[in-house]
């Protein structure tokens, strides 16, 4: 009997089909979830972040409602780039500092004071356009700035002859005025050691002292003035250079009007205190008149 031949198998070749769906399938439902997480509501985010400060930390931080969903459009009445509203452009307005009318004895004392700083521009013309000397104004002061190589050889206090007309003329016009005047002597950083001056202190308080006697014998009040020798400690120039040297050897003469307002600070160092008493001691160098 003969023996009934097998059969054989059949083979699939569709089989790889079912693996590779499911595969897709994963990928499918994994970029899904990766997208789902990567898209965060920020109103959402907003109100859950503001629950969990009022929760822990006491009331949330904005005062105004959080919109959740999309992010609204601007607003139809807002007619401003910053959306502040006309109402509101007005309040601010009105909020606006205004700055503070001078009373009539601010502006009578600015008169006086740009009366003054004229005639001593007049009386020193020729020097100014040969920049010797330098004339300043500000609402409560005059500031005359000389150079210390028109008024005093190198090394001394002595006032040299060409100089005393151009004190003379000064004087003339100070006197006729009542203000404080402050003196300031003033130095470049060259060391001189003699046996009349040891220092740059000496020598700067000597030569502001010099001034102050030749105004006080054309008929200025001591109490008045003040002396200051300041050295070469307020520099307005480099003093590597012979031009810096030149600018920094200098006389000033302040004559003040009043104090100034605190934002308004007084030159030189002054302070309210050398107004109200002029005789006061200062923290730098004087010397009796």
């Amino acid at each position: 009997m003969a023996r009934k031949r097998e059969h054989e198998d059949h083979i699939n070749h569709e089989a790889w089909a079912i693996p590779y769906g499911d595969l897709v399938t994963l990928l499918l439902a994994f970029f899904v979830v990766m997208y789902a997480t990567s898209s965060v509501n920020e109103g959402k985010y907003k109100v859950l972040s503001d629950s969990l400060n009022a929760a822990f930390r006491g009331a949330p931080r904005t005062m105004e409602p959080i919109p959740v969903g999309d992010r609204p459009s601007k607003a139809k009445d807002d007619d401003t780039v910053t959306g502040i509203k006309p109402g509101q452009v007005m309040k601010l307005e009105s909020q606006r500092p205004v700055d503070p009318v001078p009373s009539v004895e601010d502006l009578t004392l600015q008169g006086h004071l740009q009366k003054m700083s004229e005639d001593l521009e007049t009386a020193m013309q020729e020097l100014i356009e040969q920049e010797m000397i330098r004339i300043e104004r500000t609402p409560f002061w005059v500031e005359v700035e000389i150079k210390a190589d028109i008024l005093f050889p190198s090394g001394s206090a002595e006032i040299g002859t060409p100089a005393l007309a151009v004190l003379d003329r000064i004087a003339v016009i100070l006197a006729e005025r009542p203000y404080p005047i402050r003196i300031e002597g003033h130095t470049d950083t060259r060391p001189i050691r003699t046996s009349q001056f040891p220092s740059n202190w000496e020598l700067s308080a000597a030569r502001a002292a010099r001034i102050v006697r030749l105004f006080e014998g054309h008929g200025i009040s001591p109490g008045r003035m003040v002396v200051a020798g300041l050295s070469e400690n307020r520099p307005l120039a480099d003093n590597t250079t012979e031009e810096g040297r030149n600018r920094n050897r200098r006389v000033t003469i302040v004559i003040l009007g009043k104090p100034p307002a605190e934002n308004d600070p007084m030159p030189g160092g002054i302070t309210a205190e050398a107004v109200a008493a002029p005789v006061a001691a200062e923290p730098v160098v004087e010397a009796a008149p």
